[in-house]
């Protein structure tokens, strides 16, 4: 179900404070070239199309991704 501005949530990443966390949605109302948002806990927010999304998942189950932000985060 989506809200009155055409957003359905799919994912709250990380939902483990009252930070804002990031969040993933669809949005039915924008250009299929911007269907995809995800907003951050600062106001941001990116839109993309499912098969840019795809993408970045397909990235993600690689391993690709984990390699480039290795030496972001504490061990």
């Amino acid at each position: 179900m989506h809200d009155a501005a055409g957003l359905t949530r799919i994912a709250v990443l990380c939902g483990n404070c009252n930070c804002g966390c990031p969040e993933l949605f669809i949005d039915h109302t924008a250009a299929e070239d911007r269907r995809i948002v995800i907003t951050d806990d600062f106001g941001q927010r990116v839109q993309m199309s499912a098969d840019q999304f795809l993408a970045l998942i397909e990235e993600a189950r690689s391993g690709r991704l984990d390699e480039a932000v290795a030496g972001l985060t504490p061990a």
